[in-house]
Parts: C-alpha cells; sequence; structure tokens
C-alpha cells in the first residue's frame, strides 16, 4: 500500500506530537532537516528500511 503526501503527513504529525510533544503547529512550522534532526535521525535516507522497502526487495532478490 503506497501511501500518499497527505496521509504520511498526518502520521509524521502524530508521531511528532507523541513522540516530541510538539503541537500542530510546531510540526507543520518545522523542516523535514528539523523533524529528522529531533527523531534522532540527521539524514532521512538513514532511517530503517520500511516494510513496502524490504518487500520490494524480497521480491527483487527472489527474481534474480
Amino acid at each position: 500500500m503506497d501511501r500518499g503526501f497527505g496521509q504520511g503527513a498526518v502520521m509524521l504529525a502524530g508521531l511528532a506530537a507523541r513522540a516530541l510533544g510538539w503541537s500542530p503547529e510546531t510540526f507543520w512550522t518545522s523542516t523535514p532537516a528539523e523533524l529528522a534532526a529531533s527523531l534522532g535521525t540527521e539524514n532521512p535516507q538513514d532511517a530503517p528500511l520500511g516494510r513496502e522497502e524490504i518487500a520490494a526487495l524480497i521480491e527483487r532478490d527472489r527474481n534474480e
């Protein structure tokens, strides 16, 4: 299931509220870099793979 921008933003807003204590205004006025740094990831590409990415890798390797 591919999440669109809106669904992903809502998920991240909820995560920021729970994990960081951010208000919606703080979330919506922050930059992606500020959110990543606050969540402990200096580089968003360093984040662990998601379920869909892992499934895609498994499928790719299965077909090689």
